[in-house]
């Protein structure tokens, strides 16, 4: 059996879909797996045993329709038997309307479910603690006859020469690894997916405070530098002493790497959290003001993972409010979602360490 599995876009996506793999190697072992992504995302499935093959989505294809069409015509070359498609956009729709494969899955579309043999609709209800972004995809592989009550959790595979070399870098710039190492999620992929600035570092000083021999690692890359370094500003001195601004990986599989030996990831939701989760690193995650927890707060368990949202402590800003308010209003409502609300969760999270 050879299967495609076709998820573009962000790393989270590409990270959670990688369970897909999983699943299908562990009930038919001789299957072929192939995954169309984008290559910048590569490095969070990197290594990972159950890929056989990458196909590279690119911005051309993006941009070019008759590009698309022969990236297409290039798969439909491949004979799938299996074409699952997690993205379920126009491009990977076209992907799988021009492959040869006899079964197709996706998500449920009334515009596009004529592609597919099987479609599923999204759950809105979550039924463990995977949270709905894993028991959604899960449920893609009912027609391939694999239990999708059976969850799995992503993981992300690093060799022990990165793991090495991670230690050395972070034992040269003065860090012991034998006290507390917080990763500090300090910026979201956009400014309505961050959380105010002013409050990131009212975390932060949490932190120190709760843990005084806490050290610290900010998560930014350098064309963030200079948001990074306005909320190492706001710190107060004490704080700022804890905080090794200057290190942080100028690679993906270097973040990665550092990441893995840090005690807990803290801060914005995103793909550093879900990437922290799948190197089995503890995480204390900020919900953006909009986006639904219930997806995304993958396996919290109210020790080892603990999420927060606005919604929680005060449900309700959210009533009678669509998901397109929400995101208008996400400003707006990061405002009301002020660091007292969620100190004392911090506080008893961080005495664990």
């Amino acid at each position: 059996m050879k299967v495609l599995i076709i998820q573009q876009k962000m790393i989270g996506d590409v990270l959670a879909t990688s369970i897909l793999f999983e699943a299908i190697k562990h009930k038919y072992p001789d299957a072929e797996l192939h995954y169309v992504l984008n290559s910048h995302t590569i490095p969070v499935v990197e290594g990972n045993p159950f890929i056989d093959q990458f196909h590279f989505f690119t911005p051309e294809h993006e941009k070019n329709k008759r590009k698309l069409i022969q990236f297409a015509k290039q798969l439909q070359d491949e004979n799938y038997d299996v074409v699952i498609d997690v993205y379920s956009k126009f491009s990977s729709n076209l992907i799988s309307y021009y492959s040869k494969a006899k079964t197709k899955i996706s998500k449920h579309k009334h515009y596009t479910s004529f592609i597919y043999s099987h479609t599923f609709k999204d759950a809105k209800v979550v039924k463990t603690n995977a949270g709905l972004a894993i028991e959604n995809r899960l449920q893609l592989l009912q027609p391939l006859n694999i239990d999708s009550s059976n969850i799995i959790n992503p993981k992300i595979y690093l060799t022990s020469t990165e793991k090495t070399k991670a230690k050395q870098f972070l034992e040269s710039n003065g860090i012991d690894l034998k006290k507390p190492l917080f990763m500090i999620g300090v910026l979201g992929s956009g400014l309505n997916k961050t959380y105010p600035s002013e409050y990131m570092a009212k975390v932060i000083d949490t932190i120190v405070t709760q843990q005084p021999e806490s050290q610290v690692l900010f998560n930014y890359i350098p064309n963030q530098e200079a948001d990074a370094r306005a909320i190492l500003e706001l710190c107060a001195p004490e704080t700022k002493k804890q905080i090794f601004f200057k290190v942080f990986g100028k690679s993906l599989r270097d973040f990665l790497a550092i990441t893995s030996h840090c005690s807990a990831l803290i801060g914005n939701e995103g793909g550093a959290t879900n990437m922290a989760k799948a190197l089995q690193i503890p995480t204390f995650t900020i919900f953006s003001t909009w986006i639904k927890k219930e997806a995304w707060n993958m396996f919290d368990d109210d020790k080892k993972h603990i999420s927060v949202h606005l919604k929680d402590f005060n449900p309700d800003l959210y009533t009678n409010k669509s998901k397109k308010d929400m995101k208008r209003d996400a400003l707006k409502l990061y405002q009301e979602f002020k660091p007292e609300l969620l100190v004392s969760q911090l506080k008893k999270y961080l005495s664990q360490f």
